[in-house]
Order: C-alpha cells, then structure tokens, then sequence
C-alpha cells in the first residue's frame, strides 16, 4: 500500500470515536440542504421566463442571489454565532451550493457561442462574475453592518 494511502488510513483511525460517528449526520444535513436548495433553485427558474438565445436570466438571478446570501451566512455562521456541526454545512455546502449552479452557467454559455450569441456568451460571463463578486461583498457588509442583538446589553 503506498505511504499517501497508509497515512490516510491512520488519520482516520486516531480521528476520536465521537468525531467518526457524527460525519454521517454531517453529510446527511448536506444532503438535505442540497435537496433544498436545488428544489428553490428549481423554484426560480420556473418563475423568470428566458428567450432561447437571450440573456440567461434566471440562471444570473440564482447565481447572484446565491452569492449574496453566501456572503451573509459567512459573516453571520463564522463572526457571530458559536460553532456548529451541522448548521455551516447544511447552510453553506448544502443549501447554497444546490441553489447556485456552475455547471448551468458553463452549459448556457457553451450554448449561446455554439449557437452564434457569443456577444451574449461574453456579457453573461463578464456580469455573472462581476456581480456574483459584488454580491459576496454586499451580502458580508450587510451581515457586518445589522446590529447585533441587545439583550442582555446595559444601557
């Protein structure tokens, strides 16, 4: 067996018996979040109707949503709030990650150069990456700016 193989094996051997009996639960809440997250994606697209050949706006709308949501659930899961074991992936790896969808924007790009729309092709890309990095940093600064909760705080 190889040494990359042999070390790998060990370290989930050492890993605590606790931590080894929670990844299922662990995967299982991503699971259930991608499930979601693919089904309100799934949501969206049947409600913003799209041109064959036009500007791939449902797709954009999930994507850039997605990104700020993103955004928010970073600052707030990893600023704010204690550690969790399940709340992070569920949130973040599940939800987001089959609400927001790469391969249908690589796909409806591949579509609109083959097609003949490349200048469509071109400002979907340019604007899906531009606002999809737009949308992180609102979604961080949003999160950063609300106000923390004041119960508890003297005044």
């Amino acid at each position: 067996m190889p040494a990359v193989e042999q070390s790998s094996d060990r370290a989930v051997r050492e890993r605590p018996a606790a931590y080894r009996h929670m990844r299922p639960l662990v995967l299982t809440a991503v699971g259930v979040g991608g499930a979601l997250g693919a089904a309100a994606r799934y949501g969206v697209s049947q409600t913003i109707t799209v041109q064959a050949n036009g500007f791939p706006w449902a797709t954009f709308a999930v994507n850039v949503s997605g990104s700020f949501a993103l955004g928010m659930v970073m600052a707030l899961l990893f600023e704010r709030f204690p550690p969790t074991r399940y709340v992070r992936p569920f949130t973040a790896t599940g939800f987001l990650g089959g609400y927001t969808t790469y391969s249908t924007f690589a796909v409806e790009t591949d579509l609109l150069i083959k097609n003949g729309h490349a200048h469509v092709a071109a400002a979907y890309v340019v604007a899906s990456i531009a606002v999809g990095c737009a949308a992180v940093w609102a979604g961080l600064w949003v999160a950063r700016v609300v106000p923390r909760s004041t119960r508890g705080a003297r005044a």
